[in-house]
């Protein structure tokens, strides 16, 4: 407050009151105001600001956390600097320097108005206690149907006009998603794929952005998908996780986890979709990854492949810490629609003399050659092991042994993955079954980290003999299950 507007409130009639009330009627004036200009106190959490930032290069963003770890009140603190045009100092995201048009979505009136309508606006009676300050708000126009729900909000822009807040439902069908051409879209919770394209192509006429803040409890959706999958400069996917919400103490963190479905943990603490009936790991990231090491000359290594074409091929690098048991995923490769060329030419520098291991389809025939897919790799130049990815024992090759390997290690501590490998991540994360079954859809890193513990007996220290490989893989000759000199 001013010494100006101090000096105003304090005449006439105020001198008049004794001391006492006059202190608790300037306190209940400066708790107004506080009250009535809460956009003043948001002060972001790293991933908050980091979800803000993207903006200024994504049109498409997506903020993906956990419950009540602030996704709505980041949504609702952008949505009031676009309709304002009050960017605090430390803003990076975009700017809008006129009056703006936007649109607010959720599934259904009571939850419009019970989420994000709360957060602009504040409670019903007490408007102008959100995000948005009461001195801005020009003008509330009611919905009809629902109560206390609201249709729009007129606000006043620091450069002067009035900005438009539209509240939407995604119940209202894609029918009531079209026509407008508005500057920007939040949709605060998942909307159905029709609506999200729709709120997108409201924005092309201005080059305006959508955003969207949610927890993924509707599983691996075609959004969600969007966004982990779909990769492209015009889109970012920022995930908060209670670690980083800093309002919950770090002692509150394990019995909030606790207290939910084993299930639905990873989705309502870390942002992680729900996928079928569970994740084939269900086991947080940081229990595996760690930080890049330089790896000792002595520690055995291995490569494995996953074959394929129209789903990627696939490779990661293992190095075997046989000492203490322990075995880390150093290199990952995936890369689909490309010939057996041009995957060797990006595996070789991984090690010449690298021992591969590979799966039982590579037994197939190449449609172009005719030749086996497996001795196709081995004449391009890697050292194919002599037969398929098989423990040795009674194990077999089967998938279900295979996943209770990695599983097994993952919990043991004596599986660990450079904390850069991104795409493999992706795939650990997303990795679910299905009615019980294994859903056969980007596994492919997970299925060649799989090869290469069935094999990790094979892997070598250094150059290994030349007649490891080249016995079986000499000439085209095939004998039993491999190739003969």
């Amino acid at each position: 407050m001013t010494s100006a507007s101090m000096n105003s409130e304090l005449s006439w009639p105020w001198q008049n009151i004794p001391r006492e009330l006059l202190a608790e009627k300037v306190r209940e004036k400066l708790e107004q105001r506080i009250r009535e200009s809460r956009i003043d106190r948001y002060a972001p959490y790293l991933k908050q600001q980091a979800f803000h930032a993207a903006g200024a290069k994504s049109r498409e963003r997506l903020f993906r956390a956990g419950n009540q770890l602030g996704k709505t009140i980041a949504g609702g603190a952008e949505a009031t600097y676009h309709a304002t045009g009050a960017y605090p100092e430390w803003w990076q995201g975009r700017q809008i320097g006129q009056a703006s048009a936007g649109w607010v979505g959720g599934p259904s009136g009571e939850l419009v108005r019970d989420g994000p309508q709360r957060v602009l606006l504040g409670p019903p009676g007490e408007w102008g206690t959100g995000m948005i300050p009461k001195a801005r708000i020009i003008d509330i126009s009611r919905a009809q149907g629902i109560k206390d729900a609201v249709d729009t909000v007129s606000v006043a822009h620091i450069n002067g006009g009035q900005s438009r807040i539209k509240f939407k439902t995604y119940d209202q069908g894609r029918v009531r998603w079209q026509a407008e051409t508005l500057d920007w879209v939040w949709f605060d919770e998942e909307p159905p794929e029709d609506i999200y394209i729709e709120g997108l192509s409201r924005t092309n006429a201005t080059g305006g952005f959508v955003y969207l803040t949610f927890t993924p409890l509707q599983g691996v959706s075609t959004v969600v998908m969007r966004f982990l999958k779909e990769k492209s400069p015009d889109r970012a996917d920022i995930v908060m996780t209670i670690e980083d919400a800093e309002h919950i103490p770090a002692e509150e963190r394990q019995r909030i986890i606790d207290s939910y479905p084993e299930h639905e943990r990873e989705a309502r603490t870390r942002g992680i979709p729900i996928l079928g009936s569970g994740r084939v790991f269900p086991l947080p990231r940081s229990l595996i990854q760690c930080d890049p090491i330089e790896i000792p000359r002595h520690w055995a290594q291995i490569g494995a492949l996953d074959i394929g074409w129209d789903h990627p091929t696939a490779a990661v690098k293992l190095a075997h810490d046989r000492d203490g048991d322990i075995v880390y995923i150093t290199e990952c490769y995936r890369r689909r629609n490309a010939d057996v060329s041009t995957h060797v030419g990006a595996l070789l520098p991984w090690g010449k003399h690298l021992p591969w291991a590979w799966p039982h389809d590579a037994f197939q025939h190449d449609k172009g050659s005719g030749e086996q897919i497996a001795h196709l790799y081995a004449t391009h130049g890697l050292k194919m092991l002599p037969d398929r990815a098989q423990f040795d024992d009674d194990r077999g090759s089967g998938v279900e042994a295979g996943l209770f390997e990695m599983l097994d290690r993952m919990q043991t501590a004596r599986l660990k993955v450079f904390s850069h490998l991104n795409d493999w991540f992706e795939e650990f994360e997303l990795y679910h079954r299905k009615d019980g079954r294994v859903v056969k859809e980007r596994d492919d890193l997970m299925s060649a980290t799989r090869y290469g513990l069935m094999m990790l007996r094979y892997a070598r220290q250094g150059a290994p003999p030349a007649d490891a490989y080249a016995r079986r893989w000499r000439g085209g000759r095939k004998r039993g299950s491999g190739w003969a000199a």
